[in-house]
């Protein structure tokens, strides 16, 4: 019986063209006001989840980058998402309390001034991937 290494999907992205149009139109505007949302958002208890939400999305605000979840077939043969394994709990809730509200604001804020420039674009791109990182320790 040979063992078969299980089938990888990704989401596919709109042409670059399209999401370039699109940036310079409406994304950098949009994503400003999407980051700040989703900001105050994550700093309240109770909103805590959508702003978390929002803030994994913001690529796909800003250029239309479609998320890069990556899915498996499994042994059964159903469709799972592959998850990366979290720091524990407790160590992200300290991290969130004591750092990660307010590094978050100062690293959105970067992020999205380096957007508006075009050497800044790649770098801003980068930090805006990382943003639930910085807020809450997670891992992509």
């Amino acid at each position: 019986m040979t063992v078969q290494s299980p089938t990888v999907f990704e989401r596919q992205s709109p042409p670059f063209l399209l999401r370039a149009l699109y940036f310079v139109l409406c994304g950098l505007w949009l994503s400003g006001v999407w980051a700040a949302i989703a900001w105050v958002l994550s700093v309240t208890i109770i909103g805590l989840p959508l702003g978390l939400w929002m803030l994994d999305r913001l690529p796909q605000v800003t250029t239309l980058k479609a998320r890069s979840t990556q899915y498996t077939v499994d042994d059964a043969g159903r469709v799972v998402e592959m998850r990366v394994p979290q720091q524990p709990f407790l160590l992200r809730a300290v991290y969130f309390v004591l750092v990660g509200w307010w590094l978050s604001a100062l690293w959105l804020s970067a992020a999205w001034a380096l957007s508006a420039s075009i050497i800044g674009l790649p770098f801003s791109f980068w930090m805006i991937n990382r943003t639930a990182a910085v807020l809450t320790l997670s891992k992509s």
